[in-house]
Parts: structure tokens; sequence; C-alpha cells
């Protein structure tokens, strides 16, 4: 905790969508990983995964995927060619899946080792999603969409109109879901022959989020946030204002909670704003959901913990900027990167993932980005 933050906790007083209040319990760090010292760009906008053994793993601009022990000590690290923004996706074998900005897609077995890598035509940003039959997908700078074999194997890869970076979605049915710059929404079969597409006003970078029933959200850089019916037919949309690269997230009871630009909103299963609060600046980070609070990042330098109606429930605070979304484990922890460090922090009150279709940033704590894992 910097400073100031310490300042204001011995107060009791601590900020909340610029406001001030007093009491809000603060949650504790229990440890902090620094990634490569001494270089100003290795920042991470890679959300960390979780592995079943604990381990974490994320990414940098510094090109290295980390390891990270359940205790914050690096297991060891892997250096890909150039930045890394992907998230890690983890395979029911271990397998670690990401792309680089190297215009490749790598393969990292658990100890480490590189098991495969694939070439694409230009940066792979977009977070990979993992079908049930072990297929791995995932969109490029190339304007390509790719569907690859557990062994690395090109299976096909579908051509738009525009750069990929936004990470895809597997529904229960199989259907995958991604956007492109190109302003569509695709949905493809798992054969990779297109099912629809849904034309906005605005690139699409988020990822969408899949409901229980199958409707997909997403939001696009016109500012909107959508929901559509698993056949495409839009739901409603609702007017955020922002157009950033927060993806929606679900809540138990159905309501959605996003982070779109200045703003963060929770609201209701038919489109109705429940709560909302300015940011103090622009924030491209996904919100998570626990059993019944809301995490996000609020800057600067602070992730915030809020009840479903908004009323305070903790903060955390750390010395540099929230760089990527929060990821919640079973008992409760909360794992997120500021540029420079991985840190784990520990809520007042430990409060498990919500037991929702969509609850963190690509859907679970291993990032498979499929309903239902």
């Amino acid at each position: 905790m910097n400073s100031f933050c310490q300042r204001l906790a011995a107060a009791g007083l601590l900020l909340l969508g610029g406001a001030v209040h007093a009491g809000t319990p603060v949650a504790t760090n229990l440890w902090q990983f620094r990634f490569t010292a001494n270089l100003p760009y290795n920042i991470s906008h890679s959300t960390p995964a979780l592995a079943p053994d604990g381990t974490l793993y994320t990414g940098s601009f510094d090109g290295k995927l980390y390891a990270v022990t359940p205790d914050g000590r690096e297991k060891w690290r892997f250096q890909a060619g150039r930045e890394i923004k992907s998230s890690p996706a983890i395979a029911d074998d271990g397998t670690i899946y990401f792309g680089s900005r190297d215009r490749s897609f790598y393969a990292v077995t658990p100890a480490g080792k590189l098991k495969w890598k694939f070439a694409t035509g230009a940066w792979v940003d977009a977070s990979p999603a993992l079908a049930r039959d072990g297929t791995i997908y995932f969109g490029s700078w190339d304007k390509q969409f790719y569907a690859l074999k557990p062994d690395g194997a090109r299976q096909w890869q579908f051509a738009t109109g525009g750069l990929i970076d936004s990470s895809p979605a597997v529904a229960a049915d199989g259907t995958i879901y991604f956007g492109s710059h190109d302003r569509k929404l695709y949905a493809l079969n798992p054969a990779g022959t297109l099912r629809w597409t849904f034309l906005t006003e605005g690139e699409i970078t988020s990822s969408p989020a899949l409901g229980a029933d199958g409707d997909i959200y997403f939001t696009a850089t016109d500012g909107n946030l959508y929901r559509l019916t698993p056949d495409g037919r839009e739901v409603w949309r609702f007017r955020t204002g922002g157009g950033s690269a927060g993806s929606p997230v679900l809540a138990e009871n159905g309501d959605i909670i996003i982070g779109d630009g200045h703003t963060v909103f929770i609201l209701s299963p038919d489109g109705q704003k429940i709560w909302s609060s300015p940011l103090g600046s622009w924030v491209d980070e996904t919100p998570a959901v626990a059993a019944d609070a809301v995490y996000f990042s609020a800057p600067w330098q602070r992730l915030a913990a809020v009840r479903l109606d908004g009323a305070p429930v903790w903060d955390a605070y750390m010395d540099d900027n929230v760089s990527t979304s929060p990821m919640i484990d079973r008992q409760g922890r909360v794992y997120f990167c500021d540029n420079q460090m991985l840190l784990a922090v520990q809520p007042p009150v430990a409060r498990p993932p919500a037991n929702s279709s969509w609850p963190m940033f690509r859907a679970n704590t291993r990032h498979t980005g499929r309903v239902g894992n």
C-alpha cells in the first residue's frame, strides 16, 4: 500500500467512485511477485490463470510467461519472442496456451517447456478458448480466426474483415462467439462454418460473456452493451457511453456487470441500470463477481468491492495501477496485476466466485472461455 493509501486507511477514509467512505475494510496483501526488474516497459495486461495445483500463470510485456507458486515464488519463466498481452488458458492436461506479439501461438507444458508453437500472420493479443474436445480457438491481428488441434495442427481458419483482439467464448452446444474490428460479432459452428453475424456501429475488442440460457453479452466501441439470443437476435442494448475493451460478467441472480470507459455499471437482466459509479480514469479491465459482491478496478491504484446494490464492501490498494482483470479462487483470494507485479489479496470476508455461467474474465479460473467448465 502506498503512503497516501496508508494515510487514508489509518484515518478510516477510503475512496469509492469519487466519494469518501469512512470505515470501509481493507483487504490484506498476501504477497506480490515482481516481474523482470529495471524494465520501464515491463507491464502486464495478461490476467492470471490458476491451475488446479495452485500454480498461477501470467504473461508480461518482457515477453515472458511466468509460473508462480501459491505462496508467490517464481516456479519458472518461459521466453516468447515478443510481448505477451494474451491471458493464458489451461487445458485439462495442464498445458498452458497463449499468444504473443511475435506472431506466434504457444503451447507450454506445466514444467515450462515448449510443446509446440503455431505461426500466424500478425500479433496474437486475444486470449484462447478451449472446447470440450480439446480444440483451441483464438484470433489474430491478421484478421484470421484459428482452430487448432491439441497437437498444434491447424483444424481450420476463418477470415474476417478486420483484426481480431476479441477473445472467443464457447457455448454449451459448441458454438464459438467472437468480435472483430470489422464491427461484427461472429457465431461459428465447431466445424468452422458461419452460423450468423451481428453488425454493430463500432469495433468489437471485448470478449463476449455467455448466460446460462445461451444469450450473448458484449460491448462495442460504439458505446453500447448488447444482449443477443443464441440465434443472433437482439434482446436489448444499453448505452454505456464507453467503448473500452472491458467485458461483461454475470452475477448469480442474472445481473450484468460491466466497466466501460469511465463508469462501472450493474444492470438487471432486462437491461435496466441498478447502480453505476464514475471512475477516475478510463478502464479496460473486466470486473469479477463473488457470491454477493463485485470486484473492479477503480483507478488509480485501487481495487474496489461493492455489493450488487453498490454498497461498499472493501478496498485494496497497491503501488501501481491495476492493469489486469481480477481473478477469484474458490477460497475467495483475489489475484491481479498492477503493471510490474502479480498480487494476491485476501478480502476481509472470503467470498468464492459467483455460481453463475460467467463470473469473471474468460469464465473461470483456468480461462477456458467456455460455459460449464
